[in-house]
């Protein structure tokens, strides 16, 4: 089974690239970031037709998940965080398909920091590893994934100095998520690629792509029920010089079945 993640940057704007990729590489499952769309502005049927069905969570200009199945049946579990009915971002939805519950999220950027768009984050945050020891606990294969925004450490950054102030990358953003792992999630491209340089996003700007200037902030954790089904892990770098392409690259794993 391939699970794969994606932030699109932009659903409607991308989705002759989304259509290629999804074409190309056919993931099982496909969970998708950063939709900027509502969901009557969802191009489900591009969608249908290219093999897979789907459910969304939008919302206009900003965020939005949503998660693709082909040929396996797909069912809602949950849409938004427990935690704080105030909350009206789209970022995160929740499945069961194939008897794994996966959840997709778009953990806020959190930028600039400090101030109140980095205190938002580290609540969003404190709410999602919450929620996530309850998934923990369920007993049931598990997968936690998406764009995360966290520069988990410096070998996750092209020159990491530049990057101490920046949300990503601040102590208190890390500390999170070392905090979540610590309830015994396994980060699944750390453990296939422990030492190797991997990056998930290139910047527009200065050539970021082309000098290979990245970051690694979208993960796919797993529980100890899935860990030990874990086969690879990889990024589709080259999507990422596609033309008219998101500024992320889209990152999969492969489970035994």
């Amino acid at each position: 089974m391939k699970i794969a993640t994606y932030n699109v940057n932009g659903i409607n704007g991308r989705l002759p690239v989304l259509l290629r990729w999804l074409q190309e590489t056919q993931p099982d499952v496909a969970c998708l970031q950063e939709l900027k769309a509502p969901d009557e502005k969802s191009p489900l049927q591009a969608i249908n037709d290219a093999g897979y069905n789907a459910i969304w969570h939008g919302q206009k200009s900003w965020n939005g998940v949503a998660i693709l199945s082909r040929n396996l049946p797909l069912t809602e579990t949950r849409r938004g965080l427990p935690g704080d009915p105030d909350d009206t971002h789209s970022r995160y939805i929740e499945a069961e398909v194939n008897g794994i519950t996966i959840g997709c999220l778009y953990l806020p950027n959190g930028n600039p920091a400090p101030g109140p768009k980095f205190d938002y984050k580290l609540q969003w945050f404190k709410r999602f590893t919450q929620h996530a020891a309850a998934l923990y606990t369920s007993g049931k294969p598990v997968v936690l994934t998406g764009d995360y925004n966290v520069i988990p450490t410096g070998l996750d950054a092209y020159k990491p100095e530049r990057w101490v102030e920046d949300a990503l990358f601040r102590p208190e953003t890390r500390e999170a998520f070392e905090n979540l792992l610590a309830q015994g999630w396994t980060d699944a491209l750390r453990k296939i690629y422990p030492d190797e340089v991997v990056y998930t996003f290139w910047d527009y700007f200065r050539d970021a792509y082309g000098r290979n200037a990245g970051l690694r902030i979208d993960h796919f954790l797993l529980n100890p029920q899935l860990n030990d089904r874990l086969l690879t892990a990889g990024v589709d770098r080259n999507v990422r010089g596609w033309e008219k392409t998101s500024d992320h690259g889209p990152v999969w794993i492969q489970l035994a079945d």
